[in-house]
């Protein structure tokens, strides 16, 4: 039996809430509108590029933010000390382009561990919790959750468009 992406119900983002309760909703819609855009395809078609040149495939979509979960949420925020996903010593895009060999279904398995423990690891924390985080040129900068959250909604919003168009390229399915 041949291998599909799992198929999701994405939920909806709340109407009226609290500030948390607004954020969590916008994030988990968008986390599910990805999985969503994946769902019924076989490992080939996840890893069908959209156009030339760029090798951008809905796995390394799906990889690429099971790591920005970890870094964002549980590394920064929390401030765990946590290995990488993926092996960046060669590939700064490690994620997005290592995928030949990649297991979907252990990307997908990855992504729903990497929510869920991103979840877990800031539950307790407030909005206005701070971190700092270290540029490349050795300063750092004063953050807090919230930037996290408004961050991360962003960087759903903006690749689930790529997997809109990729999904498109794919097998025609639009919408959803």
């Amino acid at each position: 039996m041949t291998w599909t992406a799992p198929k999701i119900d994405p939920r909806h983002e709340p109407y009226v809430a609290d500030e948390r309760t607004m954020l969590q909703g916008w994030l988990d819609l968008h986390r599910d509108t990805l999985q969503h855009k994946c769902a019924g395809l076989t490992a080939e078609q996840l890893r069908t590029p959209s156009v030339e040149p760029s090798g951008l495939t809905l796995l390394g979509l799906v990889r690429h933010l099971a790591y920005v979960e970890r870094w964002w949420f549980r590394h920064r925020a929390a401030g765990l000390d946590l290995p990488d996903l993926y092996d960046f010593s060669v590939d700064p895009d490690a994620d997005f382009n290592d995928i030949a060999d990649a297991d979907p279904a252990e990307a997908f398995a990855t992504l729903r561990t990497e929510i869920e423990a991103a979840d877990q690891a800031v539950a307790g924390l407030p909005l206005e919790h701070t971190f700092l985080r270290r540029r490349r040129d050795g300063g750092t900068d004063e953050m807090n959750l919230r930037w996290v959250y408004v961050h991360m909604i962003e960087e759903y919003a903006r690749h689930n468009g790529h997997a809109d168009l990729i999904r498109e390229r794919v097998d025609g399915v639009t919408g959803g």
